[in-house]
Parts: structure tokens; C-alpha cells; sequence
């Protein structure tokens, strides 16, 4: 007995290019990528002419050091980045009771300065502390004037706040 062979029936891939490219592009289509936001601060406008010079009181400036190390100097203490909050509080809520600290929280700024070996994690957690600073203040003051948190106030009555205690922050060209 002869064998009979059966030829064995080829599968037609010619449009599997096809479809893979059409599904390519639909998930490039309907896909949606996250960028990345990075940090979000207001510059000033640029301006060719050099900025104005501001008399201010030193009792009214909390420097804030941050050297190649990574270490903090606040008003010439070494302290850790977690008690900066609260430096910053004390700073801008004194209204003139300790002399070392502000006489008034219009008047009161945070000046930053950075060395240029400083890390870009510790440079973040130093600008986190001083918001979180602002945040707790704006807080504790609408909830005295207000009964609410900051975020719940209308526009209106979170522009007495902000007015009360302006965020008066200085970033100096780093060093080093």
C-alpha cells in the first residue's frame, strides 16, 4: 500500500502584520502617559535691570544653610531637617516676643541658600518643611478666625490669611 500524501494547509500570515500594527496604535492612541511634573514655584518675571535694594531688619531674616553634607544651619544652629518646621514656625509666629526671631509675620522672610554639592533629595525635604511650616500656620490661623482648615475657606477669607502671613521666601544662587 501506497501512502498518500495529504499536503498540510499552510496558515495565511500575510495580514498578521497587519493587525498587529492597527493594535500598535490603538494602545498608542488610548493610552494616557503621566510626565512628570517636577517642582511646582512661581519665578518672577525677567527683568535685565538688577533687583532693588530691600533694608531689611535682620531679625527678620531665618537663614537657612544647607552646605555639601547635606547639613542645616538656621540661625547658626546645626539642627536636622525634621526640626525646621517648627524653627520656621516659632520664626514667623513670634510677633516680636523673643528678639531673636521676627517682629512681625509681614515682615518675616526665610532666605535659602544652598551649596551646589547640596543633594537634590535634601533640597526638596528643606523646601517641604518650610511649606509644611506655612501650611500648619495658615491652619492654626483660619481655624481661630474661621473654624476651618485653610483648604475649606472660600478665596476670600484664604486671602485674610495669606495676607496675615504671607509666604516671604528667598532662594539665593548656590555656592560652591
Amino acid at each position: 500500500m501506497a501512502k498518500s500524501k495529504k499536503k498540510l494547509q499552510e496558515i495565511n500570515a500575510s495580514t498578521m502584520a497587519d493587525i498587529a500594527f492597527l493594535l500598535l496604535v490603538f494602545f498608542l492612541v488610548t493610552t494616557t502617559i503621566d510626565a512628570d511634573k517636577g517642582i511646582t514655584v512661581k519665578l518672577p518675571p525677567w527683568s535685565e535691570e538688577p533687583p532693588p535694594e530691600v533694608d531689611i531688619n535682620q531679625r527678620n531674616i531665618l537663614p537657612v544653610l544647607v552646605n555639601s553634607f547635606d547639613q542645616l544651619l538656621v540661625k547658626g544652629d546645626l539642627i536636622d531637617v525634621g526640626q525646621l518646621k517648627d524653627k520656621a514656625k516659632t520664626f514667623l509666629t513670634n510677633n516680636g516676643a523673643d528678639p531673636r526671631y521676627s517682629d512681625n509675620p509681614n515682615k518675616a522672610v526665610i532666605s535659602l541658600k544652598n551649596d551646589r554639592g547640596t543633594s537634590y533629595d535634601t533640597y526638596i525635604q528643606v523646601q517641604n518643611e518650610i511649606k509644611a511650616a506655612y501650611h500648619e500656620i495658615w491652619d492654626d490661623e483660619s481655624m481661630k478666625r474661621f473654624g476651618k482648615k485653610f483648604d475649606d475657606l472660600r478665596k476670600d477669607d484664604q486671602r485674610i490669611i495669606f495676607d496675615a502671613f504671607p509666604r516671604r521666601f528667598s532662594e539665593a544662587e548656590p555656592e560652591g
